[in-house]
């Protein structure tokens, strides 16, 4: 009952990756909602034009967070599907 199979890790593993996936997908989806979004949050809440600069700074930090972890996700697939490869 304690002990696995490697079935399950590789179930388990593609999970993490799937996940791993979707959270990267909705930190781009809002950081590009915040840049379009920001003039007019701005406006509405009739906030000075720095906060509207930070907006864009979160957004572009939001976009930069994504594009790393993006790269790091992909050496992951890579390095688990060469691994899955190499046991058939």
């Amino acid at each position: 009952m304690g002990a696995r199979n490697e079935d399950d890790m590789t179930g388990e593993s593609d999970i993490g990756i799937s996940r791993r996936g979707r959270v990267i997908a909705v930190v781009i989806a809002l950081s590009g909602l915040a840049a379009i979004l920001a003039p007019i949050l701005v406006q509405l809440l009739a906030l000075p034009v720095r906060y509207e600069m930070l907006f864009y700074f979160g957004a572009i930090g939001g976009f930069v967070w994504a594009l790393i972890n993006s790269y790091q996700l992909w050496r992951l697939r890579r390095k688990h599907g060469e691994s899955s490869h190499a046991e058939r």
